[in-house]
């Protein structure tokens, strides 16, 4: 097979392999040491984050992980200098990723210097520039990165010998491999590009129903509507904190946006925000407040309510099948410490962007109607830097749904 980056004819796993091995630094060839409180329990915040690339529990290898990437609860990961097409999705159970995708490989893409394009509905795969050398109680998990979920794709990470996407295992060390299957548009990508994130963690970290109640009762208010905080006894609460859509939409009914068939290029290298006309069309709402999805369409909402995560806390928004089957809303992403939270002022909470797809059917949505859910883990340590404008957060206090990649509508 002739390499689509024009280098010597190579087998792609032997240049993966040697990519891989040129990234190790002498830190990840051995067990890193990271001081945590005794019987401590949480996400590591932003400054252990930061104590633990300096361990080389977070290893770039011979790059330099900018302390930009280092959010108040995740780290961004990013994309190193090759991806290859890949047949079909895989997990590598009792093997290495290296030694499983030998059989799946179709062609090779150079990421470095101008990157390169990745088509819908194909799955690539990317190794990662940061490795972990985990200590035997931490363990990860890795999410997309809000702008990517907004824009329609599809990542989640592999690790060596691991059966579960996105979850890391405790003691973990070696590679990460980002899976990226682009849906709604073809996408150009490039080295260095953050398209998820990963968090770490140690011990039970997720609050169970009766403690997200006492907490929204008695520490923080999480949920909020029209500025005044939820009564506690109107949560919904299942596992986990549902959030419901808002279909009343702006004045003229304009409720969100649907992704438009037949897309030009979404280049994700670009430093201007594009125009978001040639990708999405408006999204009105019919009579009694409610939406007919289109099956298959990729639909970008509001939550009706606003969310508020304080410094004490992180939270995830969970994917969720209602049990009929015919609508998947999220595919899954981090709130950092901070988001809708202002240490200064009132806080009256940011709403959520909702990512929907209808299945195989037209599948009706009304307004108020539950399709979400979060997940709230408490910090092991508040972060020395919140989520906000401190930080260039992109999100806080939203009112949009689109991503950072567009030109927000008047």
């Amino acid at each position: 097979m002739r390499s689509s980056t024009g280098s010597s004819p190579q087998s792609p796993l032997v240049w993966v392999a040697s990519r891989v091995s040129a990234a190790v630094s002498p830190a990840s060839s051995r067990r890193s040491h990271l001081a945590l409180p005794e019987s401590g329990n949480g996400v590591l915040p932003r400054q252990r984050l930061l104590e633990a690339i300096d361990a080389g529990v977070i290893d770039g290898g011979a790059f330099t992980i900018p302390e930009s990437n280092v959010q108040p609860a995740s780290l961004d990961l990013r994309l190193g200098e090759v991806a290859y097409r890949i047949r079909c999705s895989f997990l590598p159970a009792e093997e290495t990723v290296e030694a499983k995708m030998k059989d799946f490989v179709i062609d090779e893409l150079d990421l470095h210097r101008e990157g390169a394009v990745l088509e819908t509905n194909r799955p690539y795969l990317v190794p990662l520039k940061e490795r972990l050398v985990l200590p035997p109680t931490i363990r990860g998990r890795a999410n997309p990165k809000s702008s990517i979920g907004r824009a329609d794709i599809f990542t989640r990470v592999i690790s060596d010998r691991s059966d579960r996407f996105d979850d890391i295992a405790p003691g973990y060390c070696g590679p990460l491999y980002l899976e990226v299957v682009p849906l709604s548009f073809a996408v150009k990508v490039r080295e260095d590009l953050s398209l998820n994130q990963l968090r770490l963690s140690v011990g039970r970290t997720t609050l169970d129903d009766d403690e997200v109640r006492a907490f929204h009762r008695q520490t923080h208010h999480l949920l909020l509507r029209e500025g005044r905080p939820v009564p506690t006894e109107e949560l919904a609460l299942a596992n986990g904190l549902f959030l419901s859509l808002d279909l009343i939409g702006d004045p003229a009914g304009t409720v969100g946006y649907q992704a438009r068939e037949n897309a030009p290029l979404l280049d994700l290298t670009a430093t201007v925000p594009l125009d978001p006309e040639p990708f999405w069309e408006p999204v009105q709402r019919e009579g009694r407040n409610r939406v007919v999805l289109s099956p298959q369409r990729f639909y970008l909402l509001m939550s009706e309510e606003a969310v508020s995560i304080p410094p004490e806390l992180a939270s995830e928004m969970t994917a969720y099948d209602p049990t009929s089957g015919e609508l998947r809303t999220h595919y899954a992403g981090f709130f950092d410490p901070g988001f809708g939270f202002d240490p200064s002022g009132p806080h009256d909470g940011s709403r959520a962007a909702l990512e929907v797809r209808a299945h195989d059917v037209p599948f009706m949505i009304e307004h108020r109607q539950r399709v979400c859910k979060l997940t709230f883990d408490r910090m092991l340590e508040p972060p020395d830097l919140l989520y906000g404008e401190a930080m260039g957060s992109s999100y806080q206090h939203q009112r949009h749904t689109l991503s950072k990649h567009f030109r927000r509508r008047s």
